[in-house]
């Protein structure tokens, strides 16, 4: 069986019906509040058709383009971790029953979610955290069972933002692994279609559900030659070689200082990071005193409760809490995981209020 095939307009409807006969919560892109977000749709009309975005450090807008691509946009400023790691999750709850404390059952229904669009460096990101979260060390049983039945529809990247640094990382343009079905979009010469990958049993079934066509080696090639189209459009890149040991080296680097100065260590980087997992957990009781619930929050390592202890808070400045998330990223996530932590999606450039380029602190630390 071919695992090349061409999807048209028609035939990517179907595919929303193929996904729903099986019983999958369907999470897209939309347009919501100026900006495309992750939510759940109910068919192709419901997805950013005819709209882009122009990213740049600390800037992010939606603008129209004429072609009336599905997937005319980059990254969203959410990620699909939302869906996977909620942002807040009960660990438990109980309440008092007479003298006695009861154990409430656990009530969170968990979609079998199938997530339509994701791009090869948010494919790479949900790859990265199943290292961590499926682990025998760090294992959540929530996240086992959300990403269990999870079926990816991944789309190639076309164009790309001033911000985006994948390439350099191998983490895009292209989808490599760990999708079901990848989709590459074209415009071309009035004709609007999909050349699709089958990634797995589970996407072979579905798309036979599509009736597609065989992919021709031109339309093919054409769809390889945007991707790498893409890929030449990068401006930014991070060089990998002996970067762990590089930051692992220069933890006193004066650079660390520059940065700071310009740093208001408000989180957002993390809080758009794709990969970052770092969380609080907080007690609740109700004004009665009759109910309490411990909650999972996402954290961030730049607040300054995050790294007070008993003996005192061992990161109280921004110099060493930039320092943190950086060196975590680019070097001891390596030795704890076997990969880098970045997929070089660039959220972190585009969302920071002041504009830090880490591709550029880095290049400045190499370069020194």
């Amino acid at each position: 069986m071919n695992t090349i095939f061409k999807l048209s307009e028609e035939n990517f409807h179907k595919l929303f019906t193929a996904l729903k006969s099986k019983d999958y919560t369907l999470v897209a892109p939309v347009v919501h509040d100026g900006a495309i977000i992750y939510d759940k749709v109910e068919s192709p009309d419901e997805l950013p058709v005819g709209w882009t975005d122009q990213q740049s450090p600390s800037t992010y807008r939606l603008s129209r383009e004429t072609r009336g691509k599905y997937f005319g946009f980059h990254t969203a400023p959410q990620s699909w971790k939302r869906f996977l790691y909620p942002p807040k999750r009960s660990l438990f709850q109980m309440k008092r029953n007479g003298k006695s404390l009861e154990f409430l059952k656990e009530t969170t229904l968990r979609p079998k979610y199938a997530f339509i669009g994701v791009r090869p460096c948010e494919l790479n990101a949900i790859l990265i955290q199943d290292l961590i979260f499926n682990s025998e060390e760090y294992g959540d049983e929530d996240y086992k069972l959300r990403r269990k039945d999870l079926f990816i529809v991944a789309v190639n990247c076309t164009e790309t933002t001033e911000n985006c640094f994948c390439s350099s990382l191998k983490t895009g343009p292209r989808s490599k692994t760990g999708f079901d079905l990848a989709l590459t979009e074209v415009v071309n010469k009035g004709e609007h279609y999909f050349v699709a990958e089958v990634g797995s049993d589970k996407g072979a079934a579905v798309m036979e559900q599509t009736n597609p066509s065989d992919a021709t080696e031109q339309e093919i090639s054409d769809a390889s030659r945007l991707v790498k189209h893409a890929e030449n459009k990068m401006k930014k890149s991070v060089e990998t070689s002996d970067l762990p040991k590089i930051l692992s080296n220069n933890l006193d680097h004066p650079h660390w200082d520059n940065i700071a100065k310009r740093c208001l260590t408000c989180g957002n980087c993390t809080m758009v990071c794709p990969t970052c997992f770092c969380f609080a957990v907080e007690d609740i009781t109700d004004i009665t005193g009759n109910k309490a619930e411990r909650v999972r929050k996402w954290d961030s390592c730049y607040t300054m409760d995050f790294s007070k202890v008993a003996g005192g808070n061992f990161r109280i400045t921004p110099k060493s809490r930039y320092r943190q998330w950086l060196t975590h990223k680019f070097s001891s996530w390596m030795e704890q995981f076997g990969v880098l932590g970045c997929v070089g999606c660039g959220r972190c450039i585009t969302w920071c209020p002041v504009g830090i380029d880490l591709t550029a602190e880095i290049n400045s630390i190499r370069g020194a």
